[in-house]
């Protein structure tokens, strides 16, 4: 894992297409801008967690790839 330390306004780049930015910073949270490609999923670690856990539920193991695919999609932030 890379760590790094970035300040108020500073962004961060990943290959040719994500930038990370620091929007705000407060006593105990970090607010992050993440402008990537509407190909690439973003999502927050603990929904990706309870989208996997759902479809462990709903599916038996082995079950297929569109089928986790699918919760995920659910789960995903829409944007407009």
């Amino acid at each position: 894992m890379l760590v790094l330390t970035r300040k108020h306004g500073e962004c961060i780049q990943i290959g040719d297409n994500i930038t990370i930015k620091v929007i705000k910073t407060g006593r105990n949270t970090v607010k992050i801008g993440i402008d990537a490609p509407r190909e690439v999923p973003v999502m927050r670690a603990e929904l990706s967690a309870s989208a996997d856990s759902v479809a462990a539920r709903r599916d038996p193991p082995g079950a297929s790839f569109d089928a986790v695919v699918g919760v995920v999609t659910k789960f995903a932030p829409q944007t407009v």
